[in-house]
């Protein structure tokens, strides 16, 4: 006779998994959640949001293979920070409030405490945008993922007011681009990064003068969540547009909210670039162009505002405990963005 458990599918392990997961799931509920973890379906009740005309914003994203860099260090407590972020930074773009996240860890063996160090991550990361982490799923899938690695995956869904949407149409010749800083590579990039790490031959547990810190550490350095700092600021001011800068960088995601006829001009030196970009371009020889192609440069999250209230809202942002800064304007133009 052959079990599931000869299969290389152990149930009781997942339901460990469950367990231990509980205590993290709970810090994230809001009042709005009806359901308990363990049930087919998260619910979510929208009746005491008071939006006029609710309209809801979904992303969906993974951690990519910065997850590599977790698997060889044997660091899983962060990777969940990033696999939040990656979506609720995209629809906090539009304006919207994040209400619930939903995750997808699958794996070739279920290591219990190792799910909860994950869980644990994306509990935080929940926390952080004020978000509930409404239900989830935990796969174990022998010979499909090696028994040590595992995928990250989730969604998060959010909700606007229709008449609040943000999506760049208002912006116009003049209006000014201000960066926030990012926490270091965040969650994109990751093939390029790990090649000139195995050409190169670096140890991950290596302290490396240039960043000043240990290269996995910086490396696996959580992604920023942007969210409560948006929402502070769109109590307060008209924001015309905001842009994500992940894959792709600045070349593919701020031309994303820029209208036809504009081009977004960025001055390069308006902002400190982080020493983990030139560890990664000067390591690999990797030429500019791809690095503003590929990396956020030190600026996670941009917004486009008026010029006249620009200099207030940069140095509001700096008094939330953003590090913001004026880095650049819309012009007339065409190919939408240029870098000078």
């Amino acid at each position: 006779m052959t079990s599931y458990r000869d299969a290389g599918v152990d149930v009781t392990a997942g339901y460990k998994a469950v367990e231990l997961m509980k205590k993290h799931v709970e810090k994230t509920i809001r009042p709005e959640v009806l359901t308990c973890i363990g049930g087919f379906g998260g619910l979510f009740s929208l009746e005491n949001i008071d939006i006029k005309k609710p309209v809801l914003v979904s992303g969906t994203d993974g951690v990519g293979t910065k997850l590599k860099l977790a698997f060889l260090v044997d660091k899983h407590d962060t990777v969940g920070i990033d696999c939040v972020a990656m979506c609720v930074n995209d629809i906090i773009c539009s304006g919207a409030q994040p209400l619930f996240f939903l995750d997808y860890i699958a794996t070739g063996k279920i290591y219990p405490e190792k799910i909860e160090r994950i869980v644990k991550g994306i509990s935080d990361g929940c926390q952080m945008a004020g978000c509930a982490l409404l239900g989830g799923e935990t796969a174990e899938m022998p010979g499909f993922y090696s028994e040590h690695e595992y995928d990250l995956a989730g969604f998060a869904v959010g909700i606007v007011d229709r008449d609040k949407i943000i999506d760049g149409r208002l912006i116009k010749e003049g209006d000014k681009i201000i960066g926030l800083a990012s926490s270091g590579v965040h969650s994109n990039g990751f093939s390029l990064v790990r090649k000139i790490i195995d050409i190169n031959k670096l140890s991950l547990d290596s302290y490396n003068g240039e960043l000043g810190a240990v290269i996995g550490e910086t490396l696996l350095e959580p992604t920023r969540i942007y969210v409560k700092a948006i929402q502070s600021v769109l109590k307060k001011y008209e924001i015309k547009g905001i842009a994500n800068i992940t894959g792709g960088g600045f070349i593919e995601n701020i031309p994303r909210i820029i209208p036809e006829g504009l081009r977004a001009v960025i001055s390069k030196g308006t902002w400190p670039v982080l020493p983990v970009f030139d560890f990664i371009k000067n390591l690999g020889s990797v030429p500019e162009t791809d690095m503003f192609n590929t990396f956020n440069m030190g600026i996670g999250m941009v917004i486009v505002a008026d010029s006249a209230i620009s200099g207030e809202l940069t140095a509001y942002l700096n008094e939330i405990g953003e590090n913001a800064y004026l880095i650049g304007e819309i012009e007339k133009g065409e190919g939408q963005i240029h870098i000078c």
